[in-house]
């Protein structure tokens, strides 16, 4: 009996002793749990946070989390660049509205260097007045443009249509932002200095819903043509290279990549130089799977969708060069970055002439093209239609400087809308292939200004201003990308290289007219009394 009662007292004794064990383990993980917790509730130990390096207001364990996921994801794919882009681009863009509204710690207004260019008597030279046959389309005022409520994509004429609008507005109005780009093209500009259209328009190419995806034909290089709702397109160009990388010295320019922040950076850079004649362009993140692969009708593309080994989406498509599963285009693990440019009118409404530039390359690994030996080349250019009247030589050589800035040597060709024959501007199409470098400049890219020393007076002034520390061209430039859904779109080197090539430029023109007995001769007055 004793013995029952001692076995039965040791075994309560060791049953209390694992409670009290369980119940002291039990008050330790509460006691852990709740200390992080009213940390961050009332905001105590703050020091101990700052001495571990947290900053105030975030949870201690929140960094080493983001940093393995950061880590993970640099190693995910191909598209190198993308974390950087969109984590920079919150900051870029809060950057320019900063410059904008002049937000800061003094309270002093900041004043955007792009609003103050604008406003610059330069960049106020009015244009000749536009007459209906200097417009590229005569617009019927009563033909409205609508979709149907279900859902189909149809334009409504006006047979369709309701005849009474809103009180106050045009058939115009009802137009999306891309017709009305098409709209506005005339003799003189592809769009006008101050468009108050141009943020709609980037912001569609940038946000509208992508319906369709298909390959464009011709070209060496992958280009996709891709179709909103409302029946607008743009041309997509994929990222090839990221921010930092250069061609390699020993690359013919013929071989080069073509780079989507190149296009984006040339639409911008074009319209600080005040020329106005490449098509709006935006930057966009594109889901390959959602926005390309499963909505294409292109059986050549779909064949060509693969998953890389890490899991990545790719493509190739088809075309002339790096189109093979060597240098697919692969998102991370299905967003790639790309450039949208706003097409320009179909040619079966709008025809454009395609002109062979008289400086075009040979496009030959050791041959050369006959103005790389000929310094009097330029005598005989001006003696050839159409450049033997009017300005097409002093746009061609405005399109010169455009490339030499952004270190692009692949200007073979170019284009002008027939309508308006040898009297309107040039189209500076297809950009890719410049801001390649920015330790080198190409002065052969100059030719047509060294060798025939001519250029229009106001692109002469603007450029001056631009070297100048208000208006410095690569904080222009710097500001406008600071806007686009991909900043930052280059890298400060490329910035940099354009002040220094815009020096050069000058040099040039200055060198002209050092040895210039009639300096109206190299300085073609365009003018007037006007500035």
């Amino acid at each position: 009996m004793r013995r029952r009662l001692q076995t039965l007292c040791q075994r309560k004794c060791k049953v209390s002793l694992l409670f009290l064990l369980f119940l002291a383990l039990l008050v330790h993980l509460v006691t852990d749990l709740a200390l992080p917790a009213a940390c961050r509730r009332c905001g105590c130990d703050t020091k101990a946070l700052k001495t571990l390096g947290v900053p105030s207001g975030r949870p201690a364990l929140a960094g080493p989390k983001k940093l393995s996921l950061r880590i993970l994801q640099d190693f995910s794919g191909s598209n190198s660049s993308l974390e950087k882009s969109s984590l920079l681009q919150g900051r870029a863009g809060e950057l320019g509205r900063q410059r904008q509204h002049g937000e800061g710690n003094t309270g002093q207004t900041e004043r955007s260097k792009l609003e103050a260019l604008f406003e610059h008597p330069l960049y106020n030279i009015p244009v000749p007045a536009v007459t209906e046959k200097d417009k590229l389309f005569v617009v019927n005022p009563m033909e409205k443009f609508s979709l149907h409520s279900s859902g189909s994509d149809e334009w409504v004429s006006s047979s369709k249509a309701e005849t009474l609008l809103p009180t106050g507005k045009t058939a115009y109005d009802t137009y999306p932002a891309w017709l009305k780009f098409h709209v506005g093209i005339n003799r003189y500009e592809l769009y006008p200095r101050q468009d108050p259209l141009m943020p709609t328009l980037l912001r569609d190419l940038a946000t509208q819903r992508i319906v369709s995806s298909v390959q464009k034909s011709g070209g060496t290089q992958l280009k996709l043509i891709m179709t909103f709702p409302n029946y607008g397109q743009a041309l997509f160009k994929p990222m090839k290279q990221t921010r930092d990388q250069e061609t390699p010295i020993d690359f013919f320019y013929f071989s080069d990549f073509e780079r989507h922040n190149a296009e984006i950076a040339a639409f911008h850079l074009d319209r600080i130089l005040d020329f106005r004649r490449i098509p709006p362009v935006s930057g966009r993140l594109v889901n390959i799977t959602k926005e390309i692969r499963d909505i294409t009708t292109d059986k050549k593309l779909a064949k060509t969708f693969f998953i890389s080994p890490a899991g990545n989406i790719c493509f190739y498509g088809e075309c002339s060069y790096y189109c093979s599963t060597e240098h697919a285009l692969c998102g991370k693990p299905d967003r790639l970055e790309g450039s949208m440019a706003a097409l320009l009118p179909d040619k079966t409404l709008a025809k454009r002439h395609s002109w062979r530039s008289p400086w075009r390359r040979s496009y030959h690994k050791s041959k050369k093209a006959e103005w790389e030996l000929n310094p009097n080349y330029c005598t005989q250019v001006r003696e050839t239609p159409p450049y033997d009247r009017g300005h097409r030589l002093l746009d061609l050589i405005d399109m010169t400087v455009l490339d030499f800035l952004m270190g692009n040597m692949d200007r073979h060709h170019y284009e002008t809308f027939e309508k308006f024959g040898n009297d309107t501007f040039l189209l500076h199409l297809d950009n890719g292939r410049g801001f390649g470098t920015h330790s080198r400049d190409e002065l052969s890219i100059l030719a047509p200004l060294r060798q025939c020393c001519s250029i229009k007076k106001s692109t002469y002034l603007r450029l001056q201003l631009l070297a100048t520390p208000s208006y410095r061209l690569s904080d222009l430039l710097r500001e406008a990308l600071a806007t686009d859904p991909l900043a930052p779109v280059l890298a400060e080197p490329h910035l940099r290289a354009l002040d220094r090539r815009l020096a050069k430029v000058l040099a040039a023109v200055g060198h002209c007219l050092a040895g210039a007995a009639h300096p109206d001769k190299v300085l073609v007055d365009d003018v007037g009394s006007q500035v």
